[in-house]
């Protein structure tokens, strides 16, 4: 048997190719397409995956505003921030923030998603959430996805 076929590939920066993938979230429900967003942000769908190593692709995630909530969400779901003063813990709802800043809620469902440190902001750099169907990244020629075909 020879044992020279069986190294484990481990990924780093310079052997990392990455993809642009563009996701329409029009009638997706928001935390299923933040999940499959989170997973190709992460890599985890690439077989050279390495959990230290930003090697997920850049994501475009278009008509951020047409997402849907399952149930009494739009009304029921609160955003809670704080400014950092005693007292100073305000919060709102799904429907409140979509009307203030739409993309709001697609970037926090899956910021939550991705690791809590240094290489978690590295890979939310690589999402481009926009409103509306136009987007700045036509010249990268990006890949339409089907969230379906995600498993």
């Amino acid at each position: 048997m020879n044992t020279l076929s069986y190294k484990t590939v481990s990924a780093n920066a310079n052997t990392v190719t990455k993809e642009w993938v563009l996701i329409d979230a029009e009638n997706e429900i928001l935390g299923r397409m933040a999940s499959a967003a989170a997973k190709l942000l992460r890599g985890k769908h690439k077989p050279n995956y390495t959990p230290h190593v930003d090697c997920g692709d850049n994501v475009i995630i278009i008509n951020a505003d047409k997402i849907r909530l399952t149930g009494d969400k739009w009304d029921a779901k609160n955003y809670i921030r704080h400014s950092g003063y005693p007292g100073g813990q305000k919060s709102t709802t799904a429907r409140e923030l979509m009307a203030k800043k739409p993309t709001a809620m697609v970037e926090k469902a899956i910021k939550g998603m991705l690791p809590k440190n240094k290489l978690g902001a590295d890979l939310f750099r690589n999402l481009y959430v926009y409103a509306g169907t136009e987007h700045k990244q036509e010249a990268q020629k990006p890949k339409t996805i089907n969230l379906k075909s995600i498993r």
